[in-house]
């Protein structure tokens, strides 16, 4: 299936008229914005008329209640039988409780399965003055309409804990989910569940409803799919919600600083450089003296403190919030005149740290140094600070990650040619998978692994393949050999093309068939850019023809 198709699948309705809009709540008020509408910086006051379909966003209120009461819930096991288990997993598969909302696959959140209480339900939910609609757990349709400022409530009456633990996992529907795509415009900023629904005219209409990475309850609709609603939405709501404080996300990263240059002494207030090194917090300007003679100034607010080593020489140490040091590692190892890829080196720097470094009573443990990754010694700049926030609590998992000032390897990252690749156009997520194809976006708190699996053998017979397609399709009206994508196997659906996240998905690599399947999805990527890669007959054709010269 190519791309272009299956974003058809998601475009409203001829004539449909309905406008995308977005909502949140805030200081217990609620505003709602209308996209391309002329309005005030503060919105309008949310009309209590304002309807909205659940969706699949009930699948999040089951989610929550089963991550708050602590509910172990077995996965579902695909038997093949039901048409809804396309969303969830293949025939023999199974699919857990977070993947499943990701997925949005409603078999696995259905109440019965789970054996929940309705009246355990009912409880739980009036204890904290939810909405009526949300105690009826027998009335909790995908159907159902409900007010959007009621839903926003609703999404507040979520226990703090159990909210962040499923706007955690919520942040992969961007990167992974039916939002995917989505994540280069939000970041990990919008943490939401998906929901599409046909309209009585034969189109659709979809959205989104969550929270912000502050907490916020926020609600989006409009015509279309969900990802064609979060897409016609960005570019009035992304730069909003980048305003967002991202708070202190209770991660923390203790750091030797120097730890490679001894310190001879520091200067600065509240020091005296001739007596006995003395353990103090530093508040201030300070010049560290180096061994070897060089000096540096720092300056610290408290999180920065000096001990005396074993020799009773200074040797600082920092006690950073993630997205603190992640900011002061872009400062230092790279800079922010490309603002994609400084994101993109806020990913790699925060996912090298959740790799490699150690642990020291709950802390991240890690030094500054060439051998690790560099810190800067003073507070970040702002525009650090905001590529750190936009992308909070996002790694790649499922790869081993590194990166080096120009030198590009596999899973190694050059800085340089991601500063170039940004120049070009390129949002920081297309930057990290042409290093990365495999691993997946996803945020450190949530217990969600890489979506990549590999076909057996398919990597290496595309390798050997792809060179000698070239030479076929050289000359063809708008070829262009991408680059070599990351063959995963497709769990759900039809074989289709990823080339933003520069990959393509098959269920195996056994028969003629699926070499085709496979060389069909690889022309997609090679077409992109050419009205050919979406004329299904072409792309079939032509894979057809590679494997009859191949034979």
């Amino acid at each position: 299936m190519s791309i272009a198709l299956a974003m058809a699948c998601a475009t409203p309705a001829a004539g449909a008229t309905a406008p995308t809009r977005y909502a949140w709540m805030s200081d217990g008020s609620a505003h709602l914005w209308t996209v391309d509408a002329p309005q005030a910086e503060r919105g309008m006051p949310l009309p209590a008329t304002l309807q909205t379909p659940l969706g699949s966003v009930w699948k999040l209120f089951v989610y929550a209640y089963l991550v708050d009461r602590n509910i172990a819930a077995p996965d579902y096991d695909c038997g093949g039988g039901d048409k809804d288990e396309v969303y969830c997993c293949t025939a023999g598969g199974s699919v857990d409780r977070d993947h499943a909302l990701i997925q949005s696959c409603g078999l696995y959140f259905d109440p019965a399965r789970l054996r929940l209480d309705p009246a355990g339900w009912r409880s739980y939910w009036q204890a904290r003055k939810a909405p009526a609609w949300l105690a009826d757990l027998r009335g909790l349709k995908p159907e159902r309409r409900v007010s959007v400022v009621s839903l926003l409530q609703a999404l507040e009456r979520i226990p703090a804990r159990t909210r962040a633990a499923t706007a955690d996992t919520l942040v992969s529907v961007v990167t992974s989910g039916h939002g995917q795509g989505a994540v280069a415009y939000y970041g990990s900023l919008l943490r939401v569940k998906t929901w599409t629904m046909p309209t009585a005219s034969g189109g659709y209409e979809g959205g989104a409803a969550g929270w912000l990475a502050d907490g916020t309850p926020v609600w989006l609709g409009g015509p279309g799919g969900s990802r064609n609603v979060l897409i016609n939405a960005a570019p009035r709501l992304a730069p909003r919600i980048a305003r967002v404080r991202v708070p202190d996300d209770g991660a923390c990263v203790a750091v030797n600083f120097f730890t490679r240059y001894p310190i001879r002494k520091v200067l600065g207030p509240g020091i005296d450089s001739n007596a006995k090194v003395l353990s103090m917090q530093l508040r201030g300007d300070y010049t560290v003296v180096f061994e070897n003679g060089n000096r540096l100034a720092i300056t610290s607010h408290g999180e920065l403190r000096m001990d005396p080593d074993e020799e009773n020489r200074p040797r600082i140490v920092g006690r950073l919030g993630m997205n603190d040091y992640v900011a002061r590692v872009v400062q230092r190892e790279g800079d922010t005149t490309q603002t994609e890829a400084a994101r993109a080196l806020a990913v790699v720097a925060r996912s090298y740290l959740v790799q490699q470094a150690g642990r020291e009573r709950g802390c991240y443990l890690i030094d500054d140094s060439s051998r690790t990754q560099r810190v800067l010694p003073r507070p970040p700049s702002a525009a650090a600070r905001a590529a750190a926030d936009f992308t909070d609590g996002l790694v790649l998992a499922g790869a081993p990650v590194q990166f080096h000032r120009d030198q590009a390897a596999p899973n190694q990252m050059s800085w340089l040619a991601a500063k170039k690749t940004a120049q070009s156009g390129a949002a920081f997520d297309a930057i990290l998978a042409a290093t990365w194809p495999k691993a997946t976006l996803t945020s450190f708190m949530s217990s969600l692994a890489g979506d990549c699996l590999s076909v057996a053998g398919a990597d290496k017979w595309l390798r050997r393949e792809a060179p000698v397609w070239a030479r076929q399709l050289a000359g063809q009206a708008g070829y262009e050999t991408p680059p070599l994508p990351a063959v995963c196997e497709a769990t759900t659906g039809r074989p289709y093309a990823d080339a933003g996240r520069n990959r393509v998905y098959v269920y195996r690599l056994d028969t003629e068939e699926d070499r085709i399947a496979l060389t069909h999805e690889y022309l997609h990527l090679a077409f992109e850019h050419h009205p050919r890669g979406a004329d299904e007959a072409f792309i079939e054709r032509t894979a057809r023809w590679l494997m009859r010269t191949e034979n």
